[in-house]
């Protein structure tokens, strides 16, 4: 499915944002939202129905096809937020022509998804959030900690390779600043090998999802979720906001098996966001299951035009 429009979009800061449009130029317009932060836009083009929507995919600041690229050492970090993302977002819309849009998001999409539409509310038609995490300390101090007493061995590896550091995740933030490639490459290697541990046990999806070869994507990849998550998603408790959020339908999915979010917190929104729908696929993990690709397919039937 190739794009019908793409282009880079100067939103400041010395920051070119990469993104296209799929699908049905006159269907309904809807932002795919990636994971990470700083993942790759994997499976964005076939998320929606490409006959009913119009699809909007852009690479968040430093990743992707986006520029300056983080796992280049002189890209400035300090200009690379959750504020800057979602005034990245207002910006790509009215460059677009959109009124109103459907969120689509994933893993640490969902997180910015939720920050974007508490705070621009009216310009979000319906929500579609897929592994539900809102970045909170509790949850990070459980995919960088409490998770560990299941794998105590890989737990070890991956806080020795920071000296055993308090804080791991600053710690890491900081070593993905060295000037020395080889330093860099080392650190996101061990991060990486930490993540696919803990998504390991699930019996869908491939296995080392985030790769053991630091290639420049996933230099980019670590040296960016350490510093969202050092700051923990530079987002404040979008639970207790989850009132901001009324009156916008939205399906939540979520896999009962996923050890890096745990449920809970689908769980929770749902509770505090009435308009939200939360499928639970107790097969399933972070990766998905037959199951929860065919949940992910009802939602985006439900709000088709």
């Amino acid at each position: 499915m190739e794009p019908c429009e793409h282009g880079m979009l100067d939103v400041g800061d010395g920051n070119q944002v990469y993104w296209e449009v799929v699908g049905n130029p006159d269907g309904k317009p809807a932002v795919f939202l990636h994971g990470g932060p700083g993942g790759p836009a994997n499976g964005a083009r076939r998320s929606l129905d490409a006959e009913k929507y119009r699809v909007v995919i852009f690479h968040q600041r430093g990743c992707g096809r986006s520029t300056p690229h983080a796992s280049d050492p002189a890209a400035d970090m300090s200009v690379n937020t959750t504020d800057h993302l979602i005034a990245d977002m207002e910006m790509l819309r009215e460059h677009l022509g959109i009124e109103k849009w459907l969120v689509y998001g994933g893993s640490w999409g969902t997180t910015l998804g939720v920050a974007y539409a508490q705070r621009h509310p009216h310009r979000v038609s319906e929500m579609i959030l897929i592994a539900v995490t809102l970045s909170s300390a509790r949850e990070l101090d459980w995919l960088y900690k409490g998770v560990s007493r299941f794998f105590p061995e890989a737990w070890e590896r991956f806080s020795a390779h920071v000296g055993n550091a308090p804080d791991v995740v600053r710690a890491y933030a900081e070593v993905m600043e060295n000037p020395d490639r080889a330093v860099r490459e080392q650190a996101a290697i061990e991060w990486c090998r930490w993540e696919d541990t803990v998504l390991s046990l699930e019996n869908f999806g491939k296995a080392n999802v985030f790769g053991d070869r630091a290639s420049d994507d996933v230099i980019a990849l670590v040296r960016i979720i350490a510093h969202y998550y050092a700051n923990l998603g530079f987002v404040g408790d979008l639970l207790s906001d989850a009132g901001k959020l009324a009156g916008i339908p939205a399906a939540l999915i979520h896999g009962r098996r996923d050890m890096s979010c745990p449920a809970d917190t689908a769980y929770a929104l749902a509770k505090a966001w009435p308009d939200a729908e939360l499928t639970l696929v107790d097969d399933s993990g972070h990766k998905g299951s037959p199951a929860f690709a065919e949940a992910m397919q009802s939602a985006v039937r439900r709000f088709s035009p």
